[in-house]
């Protein structure tokens, strides 16, 4: 494809990005969205979406629940915005054609229970409401004569003003994104540009996310200039298939609302030995809870066990989880699941405001790829689909708005520059590293820390970088290496914001520093690129 140019180039696809670009688009702005694959994390998502639509229930209970499962770090007016607009999101989401499970025979919405909700308040479409969310969105994107899609490009870096050498009126004006099908860079500009990029859970050896899921967009906003915070906190699920054929199969934490328990190898029941509210505790005690067990007993995995519940009943709410699970020859009717813990969401990310801006004008992120002050240090369980649709509506308001002010470019930005370097010699180096990197980082960031591992880890992702940084700047990029040069930053974030936190909150806990500040004394660990240190606060 060649180069062109937008009123607003949204960079991700999932259910942030699709929300977006519609609401944009039916207001009149041309936009368009890469895509770097079809898959993503918003597809994958099985539990559904929260809101207080019960008459039993109230968007005030639903804020408090996010903010206890925040362990005193939520912004509160973020908590308050975004537990308000969740029926709302749910109309909207039904307007469009979103067919969510309803109870039989009362023509209402069928609410399941999650960890940490004090209501039964999860919108769901069965047990796979992230891929029902996005075949309906995915199918009005490519329809939309207001929307063009540009399918299997990956962003490389994004364009400002300030690289170009105007740092007095710094301004986000486009990326550069290699297309895979015809191999080569081409420049996309805009008036502005949204990161919905999701996660980086792919910086570890296991997770439930796709392949996708490689932090690209906080990477790329970093190294623009971008603030980051709180990505200590890494939410790992509970329950992740353990099969050795099976790779990133979530078991929803819905099983665990329905009643289903957590057993050892033996059978014995062990959560109640940990919280009180047992399978229905927060996640990151629950994580917490069977890497104890496991570790403590030299377990593999555990079991997570719904065999007593009638057979027809869990097919009925978990059909697509009991088809999967029986494709690895496992039947939940009368089997307990093996699991174990996987890194599941990012909680931190680019900072921004609660309209998607960022610390560069005409550059703004939504969904899990920000740090919105929503999550605090724990997310609370069905919050992230609701997350990026709720934000969409505010930043697709603030990006209308700034349109007209930011104005058309003063001139285009340069092609991408392949001069001076060649074809890859060895691309082994390149998955040597990715594996390198996924190893350290679950052996030594993962969901129990200490100052040792921490420490080693950061040694061995410097050492990485120089190497990653040598193979950048010699050879023509490819996908794999785009991908591994944002890992292996975003891990380092990871482990500098671990390092930082002297205490253990939420989803962070450190061996060394187990105690936990009061409230009060709470703080976000914010980082600062240096070459913006202080110019952008």
């Amino acid at each position: 494809m060649a180069n062109a140019d937008f009123d607003v180039l949204i960079i991700g696809a999932g259910i942030a990005g699709a929300s977006l670009a519609l609401r944009l688009a039916d207001a009149g702005s041309e936009v368009a969205v890469l895509a770097k694959t079809s898959e993503s994390s918003s597809a994958w998502a099985q539990g559904g979406i929260a809101a207080a639509v019960a008459t039993n229930d109230s968007t005030e209970s639903h804020a408090q629940d996010t903010l206890t499962a925040g362990a005193g770090l939520c912004n509160e007016e973020a908590v308050e915005r975004v537990t308000a607009a969740a029926p709302e999101a749910i109309r909207w989401l039904r307007e469009r054609g979103v067919a969510f499970t309803e109870s039989r025979g009362t023509g209402e919405l069928h609410l399941a229970r999650e960890g940490g909700h004090s209501q039964r308040r999860v919108v769901h479409a069965a047990d796979a409401t992230g891929s029902a969310v996005m075949a309906t969105l995915s199918a009005q994107l490519a329809k939309h004569p207001k929307i063009r899609m540009l399918a299997d490009l990956i962003a490389i870096d994004l364009i400002t003003t300030a690289k170009l050498g105007n740092s007095k009126h710094n301004r986000c004006i486009g990326a550069y994104a290699l297309n895979r099908q015809q191999n080569e860079v081409v420049t996309l500009t805009a008036r502005s540009v949204v990161l919905a990029t999701g996660g980086a859970a792919k910086i570890y050896l296991y997770t439930t996310n796709p392949d996708t899921s490689t932090g690209d967009g906080i990477a790329m906003a970093w190294r623009a200039g971008c603030r980051v915070a709180n990505l200590e906190f890494v939410q790992f699920h509970p329950t992740c298939l353990f099969h050795p054929h099976a790779k990133s199969v979530l078991i929803s934490e819905a099983l665990r609302g329905e009643g289903g328990l957590l057993r050892l190898p033996g059978g014995k029941e062990f959560m109640s030995g940990h919280d009180e509210r047992a399978e229905l505790a927060s996640r990151d005690i629950v994580a917490r809870a069977i890497d104890y067990e496991m570790k403590r007993g030299g377990f593999d995995c555990v079991y997570l066990d719904v065999s007593h519940k009638p057979a027809a009943e869990i097919k009925e709410h978990f059909p697509n989880i009991t088809a999967r699970c029986a494709g690895f020859g496992i039947d939940i009717t009368s089997q307990p699941i093996p699991v174990v813990p996987a890194a599941h969401y990012s909680c931190g990310g680019i900072v921004t405001d609660l309209e998607g801006s960022t610390d560069i004008p005409g550059l703004y992120a939504i969904g899990e790829c920000t740090c919105t002050g929503l999550h605090g240090a724990n997310r609370l369980a069905s919050n992230s689909l609701l997350e990026g649709l709720v934000f969409a509506d505010s930043a697709s308001r603030r990006i209308a708005a700034d349109l007209s002010d930011l104005g058309d470019l003063d001139s285009p930005p340069p092609d991408w520059d392949e001069s001076r370097v060649t074809d890859p010699d060895e691309m082994v180096v390149v998955s040597h590293n990715w594996d390198e990197l996924r190893h350290f980082m679950w052996d030594y960031v993962g969901i129990v820390r200490t100052d040792k591992r921490l420490e080693r880890a950061r040694r061995r992702v410097e050492f990485l970088q120089d190497e990653i940084a040598e193979f950048y700047g010699n050879f023509k990029v490819t996908n794999d290496l785009i991908e591994l040069r944002n890992l292996a930053l975003v891990a380092e974030l990871t482990i500098r914001s671990a390092q930082a936190r002297r205490e253990s909150r939420g989803l962070h806990f450190n061996r060394d520093c187990p105690e936990t500040f009061d409230d009060a004394d709470a703080t976000d660990t914010v980082l600062t690129p240096a070459i913006f240190e202080g110019a952008l606060l």
